[in-house]
């Protein structure tokens, strides 16, 4: 039994909004940084994560130039993928592009909360990377369970 992911399989579960969580090489060589991430990607394209600008995050991801990030979905359907590759651009964050990703992860009435409550705190201080994947890992544990669900 395979638990491979197909390109489109894992470029479509990449794709959903799912918290990834950001991983980062730190300055010792040993340690990494990892923390929950909102994150934006389409199958395709690049994956576009929101920082502060002076954020611990936002300098190492300069200092190294590249990042992961890793979203998954628990239960007995586990399923995963991660993705790492070398960062494309920094630039910073527009209003727009704040909006569209509050959105992705927030319904409506509590998006426009958040953003109407975090705007003077992220007013032009936001910056956001751009990384290219270059290495893919992802599993589906899906037909497992399903084989494990019908012998029952």
């Amino acid at each position: 039994m395979s638990f491979s992911m197909g390109v489109a399989e894992r470029e479509a579960f990449l794709a959903e909004a799912r918290v990834g969580v950001l991983s980062v090489a730190q300055e010792d060589g040993v340690a990494t940084l990892a923390v929950p991430m909102w994150y934006a990607y389409a199958p395709g394209q690049e994956v576009v994560i929101h920082t502060h600008r002076e954020s611990r995050k936002a300098d190492l991801i300069r200092a190294t130039g590249r990042f992961g990030i890793c979203v998954h979905e628990d239960g007995p359907t586990f399923r995963y993928v991660g993705v790492e590759g070398p960062v494309t651009s920094e630039g910073p964050v527009s209003a727009e592009a704040r909006e569209a990703m509050a959105h992705r992860y927030l319904p409506p009435e509590l998006a426009r909360a958040y953003l109407e409550a975090s705007a003077e705190q992220q007013a032009g201080l936001g910056t956001a990377f751009r990384m290219r994947p270059a290495r893919w890992r992802a599993a589906d544990h899906s037909a497992l369970a399903a084989k494990v669900a019908g012998a029952m």
